[in-house]
């Protein structure tokens, strides 16, 4: 969230046009740049707290996505390997005993997928 936050900002910034020197420096902005630089100035406001709660979340959450990957990555990398092409398999069911299937498809199931029309 941070990252779009200074994203928007930096955006706003380069689309503000550069004053000429000529024009005296207590002029200022015009309407529509004073209005754009209020709005995200509130936009900011308003989404700081939920950056901040985002923020804490994320460290919370590190630990154990760390876990997961450390032990779960080595069998999921295996698994894609052995699958390959998941166009080649229909989708996952449940078994009643909680087993996980993955049931391949016919070849003919394979050349002519449900809902294409052959031409």
């Amino acid at each position: 969230m941070k990252q779009i936050a200074l994203t928007a900002a930096l955006a706003v910034a380069l689309a503000m046009p550069a004053q000429a020197e000529d024009t005296p420096k207590d002029q200022g902005f015009n309407l529509m740049e004073e209005g754009a630089r209020l709005l995200f100035r509130g936009l900011m406001q308003e989404m700081e707290p939920a950056l901040r709660e985002m923020e804490g979340l994320s460290e919370q959450l590190e630990p154990a996505l760390r876990g997961f990957v450390q032990n779960m990555g080595p069998a999921l990398g295996d698994f894609l390997k052995q699958v390959e092409d998941f166009s080649k398999y229909h989708p996952p069911e449940i078994l009643p005993n909680g087993d996980i299937i993955l049931r391949r498809k016919t070849s003919d199931e394979i050349a002519s997928p449900d809902g294409e029309i052959e031409l």
